[in-house]
């Protein structure tokens, strides 16, 4: 089967969520079909880019958004009801050549990820489409107006109402449809969302095994430090978690992984805490760790950062926000609290009862690679696809 694969983002280096996930697909599906990568790029290449894409393309498309260019598709996106991230990767002069290209190759699908790349294909007839929505953004965008300053609230609103809106119009643009969780797949607001097929984010256990080395922190937390519901967990353990923790563990050492981290975040930085910054192999930093926590209060999806902790046998901590997604037994695969001082609690426990925490990383990591495993994950998708591509209009 040929598949166009049409990306916001370019899927290297693997910084993002979105962007892990279209690599994961994209080089699974890469296996038994010929993958087309069609994609749009708002900031400079890594020089790997090429050489690590091309092991599973037959072919690489990038088209990219110049800041100009950017700037002005918000604008012309306000004014033809877009939502703002939608609008920021929609260019009507890349979206004829992408039409060409997708044309040119002559797919038997094209799938696309995310909405912020359906307005490119909605008119295109005579081919299988699919839109692995991934999380429900509008979801997302609602749970941000609380927490923003008056001014983002502002923007949070109109973000959520024109989100709702397209995302309810967009469904009708495809001939199949993914999402990661159950709780997302609820939040896309169509009435046929219950078409909408789970396909949960998956664990490379090539990378994310259990490795037996020196520990050298106690706490870990990992993302990408320019996600705001990364941003607010940080702050979160930082300001309301740890100080409970640094009563009764005053030497805690813990380490917050994970790109671009501000200015702002920076002065987080102690004698207990250390930011890393961009890491080549965040695998070893879960390998380093004794615990993992993932305190999120904002976010949609099913967090990858949780399912790789798990896979190397970390014993976590996390939010009802999270496991609403992950669906893991609190007390026996996870630990699931919201506030700050039962989250402290456990932390505590958990570092200064090895046995407990032992046996809540064996339960965990059974869990993750039983639900979670990338074979099985890709085995799902796979039959998603051909049963689109098989299936009479």
């Amino acid at each position: 089967m040929k598949i166009v694969f049409l990306l916001s983002r370019v899927p290297y280096p693997l910084e993002k969520g979105d962007k892990l996930r279209a690599f994961q697909q994209l080089k699974g599906l890469s296996t038994n079909h010929e993958v087309h990568l069609v994609c749009l790029n708002d900031s400079a290449l890594h020089p790997k880019t090429d050489s690590i894409l091309s092991k599973y393309c037959k072919s690489i498309s990038i088209f990219k958004l110049t800041k100009f260019e950017r700037v002005f598709n918000v604008i012309s996106g306000l004014l033809n009801n877009l939502p703002l991230q939608v609008g920021y990767f929609y260019s009507k002069k890349i979206h004829a050549d992408v039409e060409q290209k997708i044309k040119d190759l002559e797919p038997d699908l094209v799938f696309c990820q995310l909405i912020r790349t359906a307005e490119y294909v909605k008119n295109l007839s005579g081919l299988k489409k699919v839109i692995d929505f991934q999380d429900a953004f509008s979801k997302g965008a609602e749970q941000r107006i609380q927490k923003s300053n008056i001014f983002l609230r502002l923007i949070y609103k109109y973000e959520h109402q024109s989100l709702l809106a397209y995302e309810k119009r967009v469904f009708d643009y495809f001939d199949d449809w993914l999402i990661i969780s159950e709780q997302d797949r609820e939040s896309i607001p169509h009435p046929n969302n219950n078409q909408i097929k789970i396909i949960p984010n998956g664990i490379d256990t090539d990378v994310y095994y259990p490795k037996d080395v020196e520990k050298k922190y106690d706490l870990l937390f990992v993302g990408n430090m320019q996600y705001p519901p990364n941003i607010d967990s940080v702050r979160y353990l930082v300001s309301k978690i740890l100080p409970g923790v640094k009563r009764l563990l005053p030497n805690i050492k813990v380490l917050i992984a994970g790109a671009n981290p501000g200015s702002s975040l920076l002065k987080l930085q102690s004698k207990n805490i250390i930011f890393s910054g961009w890491v080549d192999d965040i695998s070893e930093c879960y390998a380093d760790s004794k615990l993992f926590v993932a305190p999120m209060r904002i976010g949609t999806g099913l967090q990858n950062k949780l399912l790789e902790a798990m896979a190397m046998k970390l014993p976590c901590i996390t939010t009802s926000l999270v496991n609403n997604a992950l669906l893991a037994e609190h007390d026996k695969e996870l630990i699931v609290k919201n506030e700050a001082k039962d989250i402290s609690s456990y932390i505590v426990e958990l570092l200064t009862n090895k046995e407990r925490a032992e046996a809540l990383a064996q339960s965990g990591y059974q869990f993750a690679l039983k639900n979670y495993d990338m074979k099985v994950v890709l085995s799902k998708l796979e039959q998603v696809i051909t049963n689109c591509v098989e299936r009479k209009n």
